[in-house]
């Protein structure tokens, strides 16, 4: 009886690495979905830790059987406990890794909207301090932009030095710079940004 009940514990030592590594990947999850989010600029944190953390559960309760499965085909002498750990604990390390596979792969989209964006604005100043009226002309450094195409399209605005009236143009990065800016009305972008009328 000492026997068996020392091989249960060896087993239960060696298969219980579900749970730790659970708390780990769930928390490597938060820092890679802030650090390098899956979608758009930003995550926060705790967004990110439960986005893991819905993920990894659901990797466990669908995946682990099945996986522990398999690995029971190649090591037959695991108890099924054991290989449904082992399964487990694979399916929310790939989890992780895909998380951080997917975020490295969208960090170069992100670079590539921010150096549009900084393009943008260069054009707009450079078309606005050459054309525009005068009284815009010394108030380039209150420009707003909006995003109208991600990576491609975007509207700058001026205001006037008493903030009455606005100057804007829209910006195409993808085309000549000679044919990028075009003049866009006045309306401010914050009334953009809201949806006003």
């Amino acid at each position: 009886m000492d026997g068996a009940w020392l091989a249960r514990v060896r087993w239960r030592r060696r298969g219980a690495w579900l749970w730790p590594a659970f708390a780990v990947l769930t928390i490597a999850d938060a820092v890679i979905g802030h650090e390098l989010p899956p979608v758009g600029d930003t995550q926060r944190v705790v967004a990110a830790a439960l986005l893991g953390c819905g993920l990894n559960l659901v990797g466990v309760v669908l995946l682990s059987w099945p996986v522990g499965a398999l690995i029971r085909r190649g090591r037959p002498d695991l108890p099924m406990v054991v290989a449904r750990d082992y399964g487990g604990t694979l399916v929310i390390a790939l989890i992780t890794a895909s998380l951080l596979a997917v975020g490295l792969a969208h960090r170069s989209t992100v670079k590539a909207d921010h150096e549009a964006l900084r393009e943008a604005m260069a054009r707009a100043e450079a078309w606005i301090g050459d054309r525009a009226p005068a009284e815009f002309r010394g108030e380039l450094a209150s420009m707003s932009v909006f995003t109208i195409e991600a990576g491609r399209i975007y509207r700058a605005c001026v205001p006037s030095p008493n903030r009455a009236r606005t100057y804007c143009v829209v910006v195409d990065d993808r085309q000549p710079f000679e044919h990028s800016v075009r003049p866009a009305g006045s309306e401010p972008n914050s009334g953009l940004a809201t949806g006003a009328d």
